[in-house]
C-alpha cells in the first residue's frame, strides 16, 4: 500500500513537471522528502497538506518577542531600575549560550582540538560581550537610584546566579574552586599524605566552595539569607552536576586529549577564557561595586548582605580553571592588576 501510494504520488508530481514546468531541482527535493517521510507511519502528501495549511512565521513569534519583553517587570517607580533588570536578564541569556557550547564540548565523543577551540573560542566572545557591556552597570544607573532600588531587591542577589555556578562547575575540576585559604590546606594534605589524594570527596570540595565566604555576614559571621535560599535551592543540582562531570570538564577534556591534539591555538583559547572568567569578568563587577557600593572611604553592604569583598576580587581568591597552563609566577600575580590600580585608584 506504501509503495504504490508513494508511485502514484511521484507519478503525480512528474505530471505536474510535464505540465507547471517543475524544476528538476524541486523535484529533487520532493523525491528526498518523500524517502524520508515514508518511514515515519505518515504519507508524505500529510506533512505537505501542514505545509499547506500553516501560517507564515514571523519574527516575533519565532522568538517570542511579546513574552520576553514582558519579563521586565521592576519592583519600584525608580526609571534606571529597568536598565539593572533587563541587564541581568540579558547577562543570563549569554550564560545560557556559554552553557549551550560547554556541553558540546563535554559531551562530545570524539574531541579534536579544532573543536574544542571553535567552542571554546565563542565561549570567548560571549564573554567579550558581557565584560565590553558593562558599563551599563557601572556608568549606565543613577547611584541615588539604584542604592533606593536595590532595598526592594533583598535578599535577592547576583551572587545567586546559579547559572554562573554552572559555568564554573563545567569548566573545572570543583578542588580549584575551593577557597583560597582551604585550598593550600586541601593541596598540603595530599602532597604531604599521597594516600589522601582520593580521599576528599565532591561533597568535601563543595562544602569549602569560595564563592560561600561571600554569603557569610560580615558582623555577625552567619549564612546569609540570601546564602541559605541559594543552598536550599541549588545545592543537589549543583553537586549532581559535579559528580557529571568530574572527569569530563573542560580542564579534564583538555588535559585527556592525545599530547599532539593540546595545540598552542588550544591553549591561548583557554588562558583567555581564564582570564575573562576569572579576572576581567570579575574586575567589571568590582568597578561597579566601587562606583555604587562605597560612601566616604567606607563599603555599603551588598544586596542582601553579601560580603562582595570575600569573593569578587580575582587576587584574593587566585581561581583558575586551567591551572596546568599557568607557571606559579603567573598564579601568584593573578589578577594583581585589580590591586595596583582599582584600589589605589579610590
Amino acid at each position: 500500500m506504501t509503495d504504490s501510494l508513494g508511485i502514484s504520488i511521484f507519478a503525480t508530481f512528474q505530471n505536474l513537471m510535464m505540465s507547471k514546468e517543475i524544476s528538476p531541482e524541486i523535484a529533487e527535493r520532493i523525491s528526498l522528502l518523500e524517502d524520508k517521510f515514508k518511514h515515519s507511519g505518515q504519507d508524505m502528501l500529510s506533512y505537505l497538506d501542514g505545509l499547506l495549511y500553516d501560517t507564515y512565521t514571523t519574527y516575533w513569534d519565532y522568538i517570542r518577542l511579546d513574552t520576553l519583553l514582558s519579563l521586565q517587570v521592576p519592583s519600584t517607580e525608580f526609571p534606571d531600575e529597568m536598565i539593572f533588570i533587563g541587564y541581568h536578564q540579558i547577562t543570563e541569556l549569554y550564560f545560557k549560550l556559554i552553557i549551550h557550547e560547554q556541553l558540546q564540548i563535554i559531551e562530545n565523543e570524539h574531541l579534536t582540538a579544532a573543536f574544542f577551540e571553535e567552542k571554546v573560542k565563542r565561549i570567548n566572545r560571549y564573554f567579550n560581550v558581557l565584560i565590553n557591556s558593562f558599563e551599563v552597570m557601572i556608568k549606565g544607573m543613577e547611584r541615588e537610584q539604584f542604592l533606593k532600588f536595590r532595598m526592594s531587591l533583598l535578599p535577592a542577589s547576583g551572587f545567586q546566579s546559579a547559572q554562573f555556578r554552572m559555568i564554573e562547575f563545567y569548566s573545572t575540576d570543583l578542588e580549584n574552586l575551593v577557597h583560597a585559604s582551604k585550598r593550600s590546606r586541601f593541596r598540603e594534605s595530599e602532597n604531604h599524605q599521597p594516600e589522601l589524594s582520593n580521599a576528599f570527596s565532591i561533597e568535601d570540595y563543595f562544602a569549602q566552595i569560595y564563592w560561600k565566604k561571600g554569603g557569610i555576614d560580615m558582623h555577625t559571621g552567619e549564612k546569609t539569607l540570601t546564602l541559605k535560599q541559594f543552598e536550599k535551592r541549588y545545592t543537589p543540582r549543583f553537586l549532581r552536576i559535579a559528580h557529571q562531570v568530574q572527569s569530563t570538564n573542560l580542564n579534564q577534556r583538555y588535559l585527556n586529549l592525545p599530547k599532539e591534539e593540546q595545540t598552542e591555538n588550544l591553549r591561548t583559547a583557554l588562558r583567555t577564557l581564564d582570564q575573562n572568567v576569572n579576572i576581567n569578568w570579575l574586575l567589571m563587577h568590582m568597578g561597579a561595586a566601587h562606583r555604587y557600593l562605597r560612601k566616604e572611604g567606607k563599603a555599603v553592604q551588598a544586596t542582601g548582605g553579601t560580603n562582595w569583598k570575600e569573593f569578587l576580587p580575582p587576587s584574593f581568591q587566585k581561581i583558575s580553571f586551567f591551572p596546568s597552563l599557568w607557571s606559579s609566577e603567573e598564579h601568584e600575580n593573578w589578577g594583581k592588576q585589580w590591586v595596583d590600580h582599582v584600589l589605589n585608584t579610590k
